[in-house]
């Protein structure tokens, strides 16, 4: 497999020479002490480092594979001090038991002194570690709500955004490094926003969706995001169904073409030009949905997506 580093600045990114080496990617921003790795950890799925660099700490956001997460972790040279869970879907939260001693292994066998039987002992292969989650996320310790807090390792603040409708549990991670205030950071959105894209509606409602969507609207607009999925070659071929002459879908259209790998290519701030999901007043879109209010509006745009086969 390959690696993609990319630099991470204040407005836009740009890509660096593909190197050899576990698909991966980090991104950093001058001076700061906050890096983002982001591990494809299945056909489409992606898992993250959040690493605070001057401790050498690092959380794991949204655990699938376990044993591809750790060996990024040993490349960067980091420890996993935490695990960060957008929901409680397996793809997002099925590595969590191997963190909180829930699950362990290898198997080692003590003897029963009295009947002189083997007894397995499990034994964690990994650190426990507290991970965090909404109330449905199993195999967390430490339940998190909307507008809580948290920090990893020094310098990265940790600030909890509930965002229900892809499940009722929903929670999108705000991260910021506390060294350089100046930096907006970036948002784990998990299944709730993709890039030019939303979750489907599995555990909530179009209005909930809305809703979600424009708190993350609220964050600064250099804000980068970072997803669950790779799903963006699709969503920009829906996306041009919708609004054929917004040219600001003509560059998300040509970003998909030009990196397989996007996730953390986008800003809040390029969503609200390109993502059909956070334009609902936009009179193209509601022209072609038939609708004017803006729940309605979001209920048919999830419809038409679910049904598009371009």
């Amino acid at each position: 497999m390959t690696a993609l580093s990319i630099a991470f600045r204040t407005s836009r990114i740009s890509s660096a020479p593909i190197r050899v080496g576990i698909r991966a990617f980090s991104s950093t921003v001058k001076a700061s002490k906050m890096k983002v790795v982001p591990v494809l950890v299945s056909a489409d799925n992606y898992a993250y480092l959040l690493i605070d660099e001057p401790t050498g700490k690092a959380a794991v956001v949204d655990v699938l594979d376990v044993e591809k997460v750790q060996a990024v972790a040993d490349k960067e040279g980091v420890s996993i001090v935490a695990g960060i869970t957008t929901h409680h879907h397996q793809d997002h939260s099925g590595g969590n038991k191997a963190y909180t001693g829930a699950q362990r292994a290898p198997l080692i066998y003590t003897i029963d002194i009295v009947k002189f039987t083997l007894i397995p002992f499990k034994v964690s292969t990994y650190p426990s570690i507290p991970v965090y989650g909404g109330f449905d996320v199993p195999a967390k310790t430490d339940l998190v709500e909307d507008g809580g807090e948290f920090t990893v390792g020094d310098n990265i603040h940790v600030r909890c955004l509930a965002t229900p409708c892809h499940t009722k549990d929903s929670i999108c991670f705000h991260v910021t490094d506390t060294s350089n205030k100046s930096q907006s950071g970036g948002v784990f959105t998990g299944d709730t926003l993709f890039l030019g894209g939303c979750g489907r509606f599995f555990e909530g409602t179009a209005e909930q969706m809305h809703t979600s969507l424009s708190k993350l609207a609220t964050l600064p607009d250099n804000t980068v995001v970072y997803n669950g999925h790779e799903y963006t070659a699709g969503n920009v071929a829906f996306a041009k169904t919708i609004e054929p002459d917004n040219p600001a879908i003509g560059r998300l259209f040509k970003l998909a073409q030009e990196n397989k790998v996007t996730t953390g290519l986008s800003t809040i701030g390029d969503e609200k030009e390109w993502n059909v999901f956070m334009r609902l007043d936009k009179d193209a879109i509601k022209r072609v949905t038939g609708a004017e209010e803006p729940g309605a509006v979001m209920n048919k745009l999830r419809e038409l997506k679910n049904n598009f086969r371009g």
